[in-house]
């Protein structure tokens, strides 16, 4: 291992700069593929909220998993009224979902805040088995109160607790909890009574999302067959719905991340047999000089496998450690969320096995980058050096 260090750093600006370059390939991998994973992970959880049921929107919407985007406003008692009257419909639930354009003072909205608005008594049904941050506070009761919960990330970002006054649209409102959830939608959400979020925003008696569970026996597929047989003027979604529409986003994405992968581990393997060429060049009388006093064949070839090894761990270090720190960075850049707030949820972003599979990535490229030159190395013999050099 000392010789190995010791001919390593002979030339310890070249290799320094190999470690750089090497860890930049790998933090750049990291901040690019972590971000990626990450938003891939948001839009696919947005559907836990309709898990099992089929998604009522306008039919003039897009709809980005669980956020209709576009289109219009749906009559909230009269579409309410046709889909009960479909048969299999087992329960409805009206929803409004919007991204607001201004909260007042207390915090400046960003495109990936949102209230939703809930009939109180559906409150469970949509949010599931949400509970609030530390058992305190509870869930507004009173249709027309003006008690709301926040999302934790919203809460941590602007110090809001129990009893914290919003300003939205002129209405002063009262946060009674904080909603405990991992949930990226629900942590940037204010979650709102449906008629108070109507009040608020202006939607007298409308809303852009209807959540029907089917009845037992009824598949959502046929349900959403009969929901849009008989109301003319909207699309339902199933979860299979859902996810077709932004799947082959998804699946480009994930190529580009494979391409941009491919094309920064090969120029590393480059840069890692490039620097062992020449540093196996310069030390030729060594490894003559190691052949003389009998040294083992294989000795002189694990010995510069191992040196590029050791490349690329020290570079797969500093590149996990860059890359995570730049995973953050891209995270507040897209989203307006200050950089400390995500440094608790570090390995949500980056999660430890994507650090583990880069990591060993790295070593595995300079492994092999060093497999060449460690091979011509070990066929270095006295003799040829001789007739070489003299």
């Amino acid at each position: 291992m000392t010789f190995c260090f010791r001919n390593l750093f002979r030339r310890k600006i070249r290799t320094a700069l190999c470690i750089i370059g090497v860890a930049l390939a790998a933090t750049f991998v990291i901040a690019v593929g972590a971000t990626t994973m990450r938003y891939t992970t948001v839009i696919k959880e947005m559907n836990v909220l309709f898990n099992g049921q089929v998604m009522v929107v306008d039919n003039k919407s897009m709809v980005i998993q669980a956020i209709p985007i576009g289109g219009g406003m749906l009559p909230q008692n009269y579409t309410e009224s046709k889909i009960q009257k479909v048969a299999g419909v087992e329960k409805t639930v009206p929803i409004l979902l919007v991204t607001p354009i201004g909260m007042g003072e207390i915090i400046q909205v960003v495109p990936r805040n949102f209230s939703i608005g809930i009939p109180v008594e559906d409150w469970q049904l949509t949010l599931g088995p949400t509970l609030l941050r530390g058992n305190r506070g509870h869930f507004p009761t009173n249709e027309s109160g003006n008690e709301v919960v926040v999302g934790g990330s919203l809460a941590d970002e602007y110090n809001l607790t129990v009893g914290t006054a919003l300003l939205i649209n002129g209405y002063e409102l009262n946060a009674t909890g904080v909603l405990d959830t991992k949930l990226a939608l629900l942590g940037r959400s204010i979650i709102m009574p449906l008629e108070l979020a109507q009040k608020v925003y202006d939607y007298q008696r409308e809303i852009n999302i209807i959540a029907v569970k089917p009845a037992a026996g009824y598949s959502q597929a046929d349900l959403a067959e009969a929901i849009e047989r008989n109301v003319a003027y909207v699309n339902a979604l199933t979860e299979s719905d859902r996810n077709d529409v932004v799947q082959p986003v998804l699946a480009q994405v994930e190529m580009w991340n494979l391409g941009i992968e491919t094309v920064i581990f090969a120029m590393s393997l480059i840069l890692v047999m490039t620097v062992t060429v020449m540093s196996v060049s310069e030390r030729r009388r060594d490894f003559a000089t190691l052949d003389a006093i009998g040294a083992p064949l294989n000795f002189v070839f694990r010995a510069v496998l191992l040196e590029a090894s050791l490349i690329g761990i020290l570079g797969g270090i500093l590149g996990v450690i860059f890359g995570s720190s730049a995973a953050l960075l891209m995270a507040s850049f897209y989203t307006n969320i200050p950089v400390a707030q995500f440094i608790p949820s570090i390995l949500d972003i980056v999660p430890p096995l994507y650090m583990a599979e880069i990591f060993v990535a790295v070593v595995t490229v300079c492994c092999v980058g060093g497999i060449i030159p460690a091979a011509n190395a070990a066929r270095t013999r006295i003799a040829e050096v001789l007739r070489a050099e003299y």
